[in-house]
């Protein structure tokens, strides 16, 4: 859906991803979320602040982008919201409510499946007053920076990601899948370089943790390269930081963006984020 409507915006930073003004989602009309959803096609990242919004009203934005898509662990889903993920640190009656320390490490959601995620959303109920920032790494602008000739040796690489893999390295949360999670989740090549399908602009699609070797090249050597790119694309000037306020959504396309989450003091703050996701499609 296209619109023709004009959303007052500023930039997250040049020349990438957009903070839209005078939003408030809880009242928006169609119209409205539908030139929301063209930023973000646009942009790469878009980012509201001061929604008030209930579980179902954020499965219900979000849908606007697409269909909202399942999470791979669902211990922590919201109850009575599937689609809503937990990320915190607080506990009640001594069990955790969710995931701690999700999303540490460089990476892009969902690159273990077929059919990554388009997008991925986190909405702040509850930040600490120091930390917990997310970064985002503008991927587009990481590939457009790049020699001719370095762009030609890494065009047409494929990637082997392994979600197994993934689950077994991770810095946290590391754990051993059940056989049922190992069978929904088997090893997928997805290509280095990836189109973006609003328009054809081109990213250097490299993750880390799910990635276990750069197709047709021995390790050590495939993960250095992989080491060497995720440090290309993290310069500071291709990255984002986002230091949360409660009521913030920040919404970041899985095609042409890296990113990570940050630590925090957790002895001395408590968080509670919502993510949603919304499915993709095949990389190419």
């Amino acid at each position: 859906m296209t619109t023709d409507v004009q959303l007052k915006t500023r930039p997250l930073k040049p020349g990438f991803g957009v903070e839209l003004l005078d939003v408030d989602l809880s009242r928006a009309d169609g119209e409205t979320v539908a030139g929301v959803v063209d930023a973000f096609h646009k942009h790469g990242a878009i980012l509201l602040r001061g929604q008030s919004l209930d579980p179902t009203q954020l499965v219900d934005f979000i849908a606007a982008f697409g269909e909202p898509e399942d999470h791979t662990q669902t211990k922590f889903t919201l109850p009575g919201h599937p689609k809503v993920f937990i990320l915190s640190n607080r506990e009640v009656e001594g069990q955790p409510i969710g995931a701690h320390n999700d999303g540490v490490g460089w990476h892009t959601d969902y690159s273990y499946k077929a059919e990554p995620v388009m997008c991925t959303m986190l909405y702040a109920v509850e930040v600490p007053d120091e930390g917990s920032d997310t970064l985002l790494a503008d991927q587009c602008a990481a590939w457009n920076e790049l020699s001719p000739e370095r762009q030609a040796e890494l065009d047409g690489l494929m990637l082997h990601h392994s979600y197994q893999y993934f689950m077994s390295t991770r810095e946290f949360g590391r754990q051993e899948l059940s056989e049922e999670l190992k069978a929904a989740n088997p090893d997928v090549i997805h290509p280095l370089i990836r189109t973006h399908p609003a328009d054809g602009r081109k990213a250097l699609w490299v993750s880390t943790g799910t990635v276990k070797e750069v197709v047709g090249m021995p390790n050590p050597e495939g993960l250095q390269l992989i080491d060497e790119l995720v440090e290309w694309v993290t310069q500071d000037r291709f990255v984002f930081r986002h230091k949360w306020q409660v009521g913030d959504i920040l919404m970041w396309d899985n095609r042409c963006t890296l990113h990570t989450g940050t630590l925090y003091d957790d002895t001395k703050y408590f968080r509670i984020m919502h993510r949603l996701w919304v499915k993709g499609d095949k990389p190419f």
